[in-house]
């Protein structure tokens, strides 16, 4: 039975993924509705290779975007055609349309993906391989997946793609992974040829290309552990650092989950903002910090640590809170015993959001003791020595002890 949309009536957008084999590579039905549909949407590389096919008006993608898919809007109910690169679902304009089309209205016939079409020339599992699009995204996104002897699968947006993954595994300490380049996977023009990342030289590339890592790491290499707590010289930063235990502590009372937004308040360093975005792709942080020294000095953090899109805004609390984004958690570590930050704090969270605060000083403990009576929550110490030096032998050197509160929004 024939796909319907609510109404009773066919779908009226279809979204046809072609390959670099064009015509060839597409079923009968996919030929027959872009046959057939009176305006075919795509870019000017997706026209080309389906031209034997149109006899429809063509439409080539606007910049920017959202006027592409207001013409779109604009046809709802009347046959249209959206051609795409691979599978349109993976990384692909389908995620796009499907925000604005609900799915009964749209028929999607895909074709295999750069991803699986990298991982069948090379005979890797693609369940055990990163997969991850570069295709107008920051390069740093790959860093959290640097691992020895990890494999990548990456979807670059040029010809440059390749040297810059190349350049950024050597400056790393990754110089001795290998990289395949895959160019124009599935058509006459396909080519696969290897490079070590320190001794790249590859030329005339192909705009069309997947990179494929396998990574070594060199004595020294930057790598970026799964667990929460990660060395303190990884991070840049003057001293105003939340230290490893207690990040590690704090980022597991702020309890993150997918899709959630972090104010980090006071954020320093930017490492328990970055530590929240690493544990899941999906979550999101805003850093607030007053100095511009560390405002610049947390982006500079984000990148290295392969979140560049954590947002960071220059001011301080509370009055810079105004406008953003309600949080789904919260974390104060400097500032908080500044007027009104913590009140501003807890009225901007969402029902149900945590609150977790530290204190190194008298004056900020107080104001989480006096917290804890009036709202309360947890209140937790936390004391961590460190074995060091004294005289010829060794002893317990004891951290600042650190007040932590944290409260939940009923």
């Amino acid at each position: 039975m024939a796909d319907v949309s609510p109404a009773g009536n066919p779908p009226w957008l279809t979204i046809i993924g072609i390959g670099e084999d064009g015509p060839e590579g597409l079923g009968e039905e996919a030929r027959r509705l872009i046959a057939g549909a009176p305006a075919v949407f795509g870019g000017a590389r997706h026209h080309a290779l389906a031209a034997p096919l149109i006899l429809g008006e063509t439409f080539a993608w606007q910049s920017p975007f959202e006027r592409s898919i207001e013409a779109i809007l604009a046809r709802r109910g009347t046959p249209v055609v959206v051609l795409a690169s691979g599978n349109p679902f993976l990384y692909g304009v389908g995620a796009t349309l499907s925000r604005h089309v609900a799915v009964d209205e749209m028929r999607t016939i895909p074709a295999p993906s750069a991803f699986s079409l990298a991982a069948s020339r090379l005979g890797w599992p693609l369940q055990d391989v990163a997969t991850i699009s570069l295709h107008g995204r920051p390069i740093d996104l790959i860093r959290p997946h640097l691992h020895p002897r990890r494999r990548i699968i990456a979807l670059t947006s040029d010809e440059n793609g390749p040297r810059a993954l190349a350049n950024l595994l050597a400056t790393d300490g990754f110089g001795q992974s290998q990289l395949t380049v895959l160019e124009a996977l599935g058509g006459a023009r396909e080519r696969r040829r290897n490079a070590i990342a320190a001794d790249f030289d590859l030329t005339d590339i192909d705009s069309l290309n997947v990179c494929a890592l396998q990574i070594a790491a060199g004595e020294g290499a930057r790598i970026l552990p799964f667990a929460a707590g990660l060395e303190d010289g990884l991070f840049e930063h003057d001293g105003q650092i939340t230290k490893r235990e207690i990040r590690a502590m704090t980022v597991s009372a702020l309890a993150p989950r997918h899709g959630q937004l972090l104010w980090d308040i006071g954020a320093g360093s930017g490492s328990i903002g970055i530590e929240w975005m690493l544990a899941d792709p999906s979550l999101k942080t805003i850093a607030l910090e007053q100095s511009s020294e560390r405002a610049a000095r947390i982006a500079r953090n984000a990148s290295a640590f392969g979140v560049p899109h954590l947002a960071v805004v220059e001011g301080a609390a509370p009055g810079a809170l105004a406008g953003l984004p309600e949080p789904d958690a919260i974390f104060i570590g400097g500032g908080g015993s500044e007027p009104n930050v913590i009140d501003a704090a807890t009225a901007a969270l969402k029902r149900g959001g945590r609150l977790v605060a530290n204190a190194v000083t008298l004056e900020m403990e107080a104001v989480l003791l006096s917290e804890h009576a009036k709202r309360g929550g947890s209140l937790t110490r936390i004391e961590i020595a460190r074995a060091g030096a004294i005289g010829g032998m060794s002893g317990w050197r004891p951290a600042m002890p650190v007040t932590q509160w944290c409260w939940t929004k009923g």
